[in-house]
């Protein structure tokens, strides 16, 4: 089209931008292609979900997940502190409403998780028994683990059990039950659960040091005669420093020993961090810098983040023989945990989402692979 310049006025202008915009801006859940439609050949797509999400407190976010995923993790409601409250005291209210809201949109459920050190229940805090904390454990397992058996399609058994150098982490497990106890969870949930898929799961296990600590996990569970199938590499990155060919020397290694692979948690960090991972235990402190992005992600950033997307997706498409799952770490920018940690209250952009679920250039270039 080509336009007479002493006739287009600003209004003009501005009239024909909006029209330009409008459909992208109010895209509805039907109009927006589907993730999991599109790779649907290749790996499923997840999500996390929160309490609201779960309970279906607003009709049209519903719909949008359905539409985009299938499958779907719990951010929280999962781990013991929630689900075991008290020693004699479980709460399975909230997991049996993700279970029902699995079932009724055909949404596959992945238990996160049996086994993990942190969002432990207080009273564990108290025990000094190596007997006591072998009960609590085996109990925790057995009951859980069974109750959703048949429920669940996969458990995270074990979480984040590895320091960064590969080493087994201090936790409270390793501590009274000593180095067998990951090999113990996996038999105790094999037993509990014999239909569902068991892995373990951790952040940046695609570093070569952490890789080999979780390879060593995985031979020593199969050598005892134990089932897990597969390893979940959490994916929580920064904008412009994926570690591409860590990534993919990982899922070679990781497939060789003969295990599924997936991403259970990705997203891509966009503010200043000081350190790499996730571990929940460590915090920044606030600055004038930490908060950059509260008025908009600029479009540097935003076609980096777009690209690093676009790359992680053309590797999971390389191996897709390899990789069963992705799973983004929330539905949209406004679910990041990466708005409260390692800092509060910040305006993180780490999805393929903005926070009215409207696709971002990350999703389309993600979407454009299949096209």
């Amino acid at each position: 089209m080509q336009l007479n310049r002493h006739v287009f006025t600003t209004s003009t202008a501005a009239l024909l931008l909006a029209t330009l915009i409008l459909p992208f801006k109010s895209a509805s859940a039907q109009t927006i292609p589907s993730l999991k439609d599109a790779f649907r050949k290749d790996f499923g797509i997840g999500t996390c979900l929160n309490n609201a999400q779960i309970d279906e407190r607003d009709p049209k976010t519903t719909e949008f997940i359905a539409r985009q995923f299938n499958m779907a993790t719990p951010e929280n409601i999962m781990k013991s502190a929630l689900l075991h409250p008290k020693w004699d005291t479980y709460n399975f209210e909230m997991a049996d409403k993700l279970v029902a809201f699995g079932k009724k949109h055909n949404i596959k459920i992945n238990g996160h998780t049996l086994v993990w050190h942190s969002q432990l229940p207080p009273f564990i805090r108290g025990i000094k028994s190596p007997d006591s904390i072998r009960t609590f454990f085996t109990d925790h397992i057995k009951t859980v683990a069974g109750r959703y058996e048949g429920k669940v399609f996969s458990w995270d058994v074990v979480n984040e059990a590895l320091n960064e150098d590969g080493s087994l982490r201090k936790s409270v497990f390793l501590q009274h039950l000593g180095d067998d106890y990951i090999t113990e969870a996996f038999r105790l949930a094999q037993q509990a659960a014999p239909k569902t898929e068991l892995y373990y799961n951790d952040y940046n296990n695609e570093q070569p040091k952490k890789r080999a600590g979780c390879i060593d996990i995985i031979k020593k569970i199969k050598a005892a005669g134990v089932r897990i199938d597969g390893v979940g590499i959490q994916g929580h990155w920064h904008v412009g420093k994926v570690p591409f060919a860590d990534i993919e020397e990982s899922i070679l290694q990781y497939a060789a020993l003969g295990v599924k692979v997936m991403f259970t948690e990705l997203d891509i960090e966009v503010l200043p961090r000081n350190f790499q991972g996730a571990d929940v235990g460590q915090r920044m402190t606030a600055n004038e810098q930490s908060n950059p992005y509260v008025n908009g992600l600029p479009d540097a950033v935003q076609q980096q983040l777009a690209a690093d997307y676009e790359n992680l997706f053309k590797l999971f498409l390389k191996h897709k023989d390899k990789v069963t799952r992705v799973t983004f770490w929330g539905v949209n920018d406004g679910d990041s945990w990466l708005n409260g940690w390692p800092i509060r209250g910040r305006t993180n952009y780490p999805l393929l989402f903005d926070r009215n679920n409207q696709p971002k250039p990350a999703f389309e270039k993600v979407i454009a692979l299949k096209k």
